[in-house]
């Protein structure tokens, strides 16, 4: 082959640019992808995470507040400062659980890993004493009901309405714009606040929710002279067994009484029209002694029930000493309690620091236009109770908080 033939042959063409061209466009359509993608997606995602309302009443975590006005005079505090004093574990999911929702709330400002804790100002007023009672429960009830969007939309609802089927508020949270993940839930938080604050009130023979304004007009707007500092609320167990579910189970300690006798009365009416039902929500199903044992005997089968129910609920109703006793296991043991009583009868000293649901049955007109209210505020404790088991607050974790150290 000559040379000049070699100079006229075509050289083969060079694929590099062709290649650098390609995965620049590739980078280029993946960007563009993800600048088409909808800025709704991550946000539901973020509120499938959240409840959308705190999963505590108001008063169950104004014991927070109640610290700061104590301890600081109502001013900022040191978070670890706080705990210390309230004898709590500042890195425990309780007092996560509690920092959280007083935020959602509005009672404080500063997240649980926060290094200061503060009072807003309705918090100032909702946990101080010192200010009136009538400007107390305008403060609570911007807190616990109008700041929580699902809640102030229940309340504008049904005010001044007689309060509906559970089942039709639940469809009532369910078709409106904001997210609730867990509308009977919500339903049962709601209702506690508003008993709390006044406004369930029996009208006419039917519960009805009354308006704040009517609420708190027999409330004194002067200050009290005294200044007595807030009791603790209710804080908060588990279990494993053999024939028994006992993650499903709730032990319930109750005067039983003979076939016939008023006590039995009582506690079938309980545990068959208010107890259960609170439970059902909960999948728990309800166990009484007699159907366990002898009434009226400590055996070995109620002493395991007592230790390994995932919740107990004592009916407090008539003073029974087996009621006290087997309650006084249970607090033992740090497990949690929720305390119920007849309004007719009269909570001990040494129990009545705990929060108790107090049941109106002095005539039927009285019982049964609340009993969906009962049910709400037990099965709202109870839940509280179990979501926070290092929170088991009784007798002997408030007066004696070394019992277990």
């Amino acid at each position: 082959m000559s040379e000049d033939t070699a100079e006229e042959t075509p050289q083969p063409a060079k694929k590099r640019p062709a290649v650098k061209k390609t995965k620049k466009r590739k980078r280029k359509a993946k960007r563009t992808h993800r600048e088409e993608q909808p800025a709704i997606d991550s946000e539901k995602v973020g509120s499938r995470r959240e409840k959308g309302y705190p999963s505590d009443s108001l008063e169950q975590v104004l014991i927070l507040g109640a610290g700061i006005v104590r301890y600081a005079g109502g001013d900022k505090i040191r978070r670890l400062t706080l705990m210390q004093k309230l004898e709590r574990s500042p890195n425990s999911s309780a007092v996560r659980v509690l920092i959280t929702n007083s935020g959602k709330y509005g009672v404080t400002t500063g997240s649980y890993k926060a290094e200061w804790l503060e009072l807003t100002a309705d918090g100032r007023v909702a946990c101080d004493e010192a200010h009136a009672p009538r400007e107390r429960t305008l403060a609570k009830f911007r807190l616990a009901i109008q700041s929580i969007p699902p809640f102030k939309a229940i309340y504008d609802e049904y005010v001044n309405k007689r309060v509906p089927a559970p089942e039709v508020m639940k469809d009532f949270l369910e078709a409106s714009s904001f997210y609730v993940d867990d509308p009977r839930g919500c339903l049962d938080i709601f209702v506690v606040n508003a008993k709390d604050l006044g406004l369930l009130q029996t009208i006419g023979g039917a519960e009805t929710l009354v308006s704040i304004e009517k609420a708190v007009e027999d409330l004194p707007a002067v200050s009290p002279a005294t200044r007595p500092l807030l009791q603790p609320a209710v804080g908060s167990g588990d279990a494993s067994g053999s024939s028994t579910d006992w993650d499903h189970t709730c032990f319930y300690v109750t005067p039983i009484g003979e076939d016939g006798s008023e006590q039995r009365k009582h506690a079938d009416l309980f545990m068959g029209s208010i107890v259960q039902p609170a439970m059902d929500e909960l999948k728990l199903r309800v166990v009484r002694a007699d159907q366990i044992g002898s009434p009226g005997m400590i055996t070995s089968h109620i002493i395991e029930h007592i230790k390994r129910s995932r919740l107990v609920i004592a009916d407090l109703s008539t003073l029974n000493p087996n009621v006290f006793y087997e309650m006084a296991l249970r607090h033992a043991c740090r497990l949690p309690v929720v305390q119920i009583i007849r309004k007719a009868d009269k909570i001990p000293f040494d129990t009545s620091q705990v929060r108790t649901v107090v049941i109106d049955t002095s005539d039927i007109y009285s019982l049964v236009p609340k009993i969906a209210t009962y049910q709400a505020e037990i099965a709202a404790q109870s839940r509280a109770a179990i979501e926070n088991p290092e929170n088991a607050a009784n007798p002997i974790s408030i007066f004696y908080p070394m019992f277990w150290k």
